[in-house]
């Protein structure tokens, strides 16, 4: 699981226990001006497909965490559960998404959006 906030101008995502071994990161710091949109979305973890695993872990149904290669792009995984997941839509930055498990979906993604340029 992750935990996401704003400081300094910056999107900060911070991953959690042992999820820092399972993803090989520990944080991700992202300027908030290069974040697109934010949003819930519960299918997006579903499918078994999450792309070719660069760096982490993967087992179906289990976990997703770390770097995975998808359609051309990077993408940040750290999902046990899908009905939690996050998608952070990025620009300008090595990953094109970040799609990260957090504790309550709805409330980070409002208070989130609260932040993002217009």
């Amino acid at each position: 699981m992750t935990i996401i906030s704003v400081s300094e101008g910056n999107l900060i995502v911070e991953v959690e226990g042992w999820d820092k071994l399972w993803s090989l990161r520990s944080r991700l710091a992202i300027p908030i001006h290069h974040v697109v949109r934010v949003y819930a979305d519960p299918k997006i973890a579903e499918p078994w497909w999450k792309g070719l695993r660069v760096a982490g872990t993967y087992l179906p149904g289990v976990i997703a965490a770390g770097t995975f290669y998808h359609h051309g792009n990077w993408v940040f995984w750290d999902v046990h559960k899908p009905e939690n997941a996050v998608v952070i839509d990025l620009r300008d930055e090595r990953y094109e998404k970040l799609i990260v498990e957090v504790g309550d979906p709805a409330e980070t993604v409002a208070r989130l959006k609260t932040t993002l340029p217009a």
